[in-house]
C-alpha cells in the first residue's frame, strides 16, 4: 500500500515541506530510503526496525519497503524523519485506508526502545506549520514547550512510538499541549556585574550607554588591567529587555543550533557571546557541509564580545565586514545557499601594542615602532570604519580604585537606555529595524536632519579627520542616539560634537 506522511526539512532558519512517501509491497524483501538522505537518515532503518520490535509490533520483514523523501532533489539530513517514516510504514503495512493524516506534520528521532528523543529546529517548524494551514504537529515531548509558544495550531507531545499508533487508531488520544504565554517566561535581567562597582572610567561608561541605546559597535582600547574586559562584561546589565518579536527571532536560531536550554522554551535575555581568539571563520560566521549558525548569528539582537581583538586571525575578522553592514550572513555551499540573521552589537577590546603600554603615561612601552605598526595593521581599516565608537580606557588612578564612592548603578543607566529604545521602537514601528544602528541612507535622511551649525561642524570634521562616507553616516546615526538619550527630537550641535569624539582619526 502507498501512503504519504507530512514532515519538514530545516534549511537555515527556513522550512521546506517534505512528503515521506511509503510503499510496501509483497515483492522481493528489502528496505530502502531514497531522496538524497544523509547517513543519519540511512541509519534510521535500524532504529525503526528495533523500535518496532520493542513496541511489540510485527515488522514487515517479508515485504519490499521503499521510502522516498520528496522532493528528491533537496538534500535531507538529521534524525527528525524517524517518526514520519515509522508512522507511514505502519499505516501502509496495516492498510489503514480510512485514516487521514494530511492535516498533520510528524517529526522526531526514535530511540531503540520506541521513545522519542529531543529534536532540533522545532520552533521554526511550528511557525511554518501554522502559516501553511496545518492543524496538528506531533513532536517529541521534550520539544513540546518550545512548539507551544506558537498559537493557532494543535501541539501533540509524543513520548513513544506506541502512543502515536494508539492515537491515530483512536484507542488512546494524546493530550494536546496548552499554548504558553510568552510574558510568563520574560524576567528581569540577572547580572552579577554592575556598573556601580566599576571604579572610574566615566568616559567609557558613557560610550557603553550610547552603544546599548542604539545598538552601536564599540572598540575599547587601553593598557592591560585598565578594565576593558570588565566593562564589556558589564554591558549586558544595561541592555534593554528584548521584545517578543526579538525573542522569537533569537529562539529560532538557538532551536536550529540545538542550544535551547531544556528548562526554557524561549531565549528571553539578550545573548552575550565571547568566542576565543582561536575560533575559526566557520565557528564565527557559520557554515559546514550542512550550514549551521555561527557566533555572529548566536549573538543576534545581543552582544558579540571579541576580547584581544588583534589576536584573531585577520582573515577571520574580515568575515565580519559584510554582516556588520547588512545584519545578515549568507552562506553558500554546493548544496545551496542559506541566510542567518546577524544583527548584533560588536564589542571589541584591544591593547595599543604587543606589550600593551604604548598609551600608558606611567609605564614605558618596550615595542619598536615597527612592532606597533604591524600589531595595529592586524585589524583592517574597512573593519575599523564599521565600528561607531572608539573609546580609550586609561589606567585607573589609585585614589579612585581605593575610594568608597559608588558609581551610578546599572539599573539607573538601563532606565535611560530603555527610554531611548522606546523612542526608536516608535520611530521604526513600520519597519523591520529595532535600533538606530540599523538605519539605511534613506532613513538617515528622514530622521537625522541637522541644523546649519551642525552641518558646518561635520564639514570641518570630514575634512580634518579624513572621514569616509560610511563614517559620515555612522556619525549621524550616533548623534541620533545621543539625542534620543537626551529625550529631544532634533539633533543639536552638541550631539554631533559628542558623536565626533568617538571616531578614530584616519592618518
Amino acid at each position: 500500500m502507498f501512503i504519504k506522511i507530512n514532515s519538514v526539512a530545516i534549511l537555515g532558519l527556513d522550512c521546506t515541506p517534505i512528503e515521506v512517501e511509503v510503499d510496501i509491497s509483497g515483492s522481493w524483501p528489502g528496505f530502502q530510503i531514497v531522496g538524497l538522505p544523509d547517513t543519519a537518515i540511512q541509519e534510521a532503518k535500524e532504529r525503526i526496525r528495533t523500535a518496532w520490535k520493542n513496541t511489540n509490533l510485527s515488522f514487515p520483514n517479508n515485504s519490499r519497503i521503499i521510502i522516498n523523501l520528496a522532493p528528491a532533489d533537496v538534500r535531507k539530513e538529521g534524525t527528525a524523519y524517524d517518526l514520519p517514516i515509522a508512522i507511514g510504514m505502519y499505516v501502509s503495512s496495516e492498510k489503514l485506508t480510512t485514516i487521514n493524516l494530511q492535516d498533520s506534520i510528524f517529526v522526531g528521532e526514535l530511540a531503540l526502545d520506541g521513545t522519542l528523543r529531543h529534536t532540533n529546529g522545532i520552533l521554526p517548524l511550528a511557525i511554518f506549520a501554522r502559516d501553511k494551514g496545518y492543524k496538528n504537529i506531533f513532536v517529541p515531548e521534550a520539544n513540546a514547550k518550545e512548539a507551544a509558544i506558537i498559537h493557532g495550531i494543535n501541539i501533540y507531545p509524543v513520548k513513544t512510538f506506541a502512543e502515536v499508533i494508539n492515537h491515530i487508531l483512536g484507542e488512546a488520544e494524546i493530550k494536546k499541549m496548552e499554548n504558553i504565554s510568552l510574558e510568563e517566561w520574560f524576567e528581569n535581567p540577572v547580572n552579577e556585574l554592575d556598573m556601580a562597582y566599576v571604579k572610574g572610567q566615566e568616559f567609557a561608561k558613557r560610550g557603553l550607554e550610547i552603544a546599548a541605546s542604539g545598538g552601536h559597535n564599540i572598540l575599547l582600547s587601553g593598557p592591560p588591567g585598565s578594565g576593558k574586559t570588565l566593562l564589556a562584561r558589564t554591558l549586558p546589565s544595561i541592555l534593554p529587555q528584548m521584545t517578543t518579536k526579538e525573542a522569537i527571532e533569537v529562539t529560532k536560531i538557538y532551536s536550529v543550533a540545538g542550544m535551547l536550554p531544556p528548562d526554557k522554551p524561549i531565549i528571553s535575555q539578550r545573548p552575550f557571546r565571547t568566542p576565543h581568539h582561536s575560533a575559526s571563520a566557520v565557528a564565527l560566521v557559520g557554515g559546514g557541509k550542512y550550514p549551521r549558525p555561527g557566533e555572529i548569528s548566536l549573538s543576534h539582537r545581543g552582544i558579540l564580545f571579541l576580547d584581544e581583538f588583534p589576536e584573531f586571525p585577520r582573515l577571520v575578522l574580515e568575515n565580519l565586514r559584510q554582516p556588520l553592514e547588512d545584519g545578515v550572513v549568507t552562506i553558500s555551499r554546493a548544496q545551496g545557499t542559506v541566510s542567518f540573521p546577524a544583527s548584533f552589537t560588536l564589542v571589541a577590546s584591544q591593547n595599543p601594542c604587543p606589550c600593551g603600554y604604548a598609551s600608558d603615561p606611567d609605564k614605558n612601552c618596550s615595542c619598536s615602532p615597527l612592532q606597533i605598526e604591524k600589531y595595529r595593521k592586524k585589524i583592517s581599516g574597512p573593519l575599523l570604519d564599521r565600528i561607531d565608537l572608539h573609546v580609550e580606557v586609561p589606567r585607573v588612578p589609585f585614589e579612585k580604585l581605593s575610594g568608597d564612592t559608588m558609581s551610578e548603578t546599572s539599573e539607573k543607566i538601563r532606565e535611560r537606555v530603555e527610554k531611548a529604545r522606546e523612542i526608536q521602537n516608535k520611530r521604526f514601528e513600520n519597519s523591520s529595524y529595532s535600533s538606530n544602528s540599523e538605519m539605511k541612507n534613506k532613513d538617515i535622511k528622514n530622521f537625522c536632519k541637522l541644523n546649519d551649525n551642525s552641518i558646518d561642524l561635520l564639514r570641518q570634521a570630514v575634512t580634518h579627520m579624513n572621514l569616509s562616507a560610511r563614517s559620515y553616516h555612522r556619525i549621524l546615526k550616533l548623534a541620533r542616539t545621543i539625542a534620543d538619550l537626551a529625550g529631544v527630537e532634533d539633533i543639536a550641535t552638541e550631539h554631533v560634537a559628542e558623536a565626533l569624539q568617538y571616531r578614530a582619526k584616519v592618518e
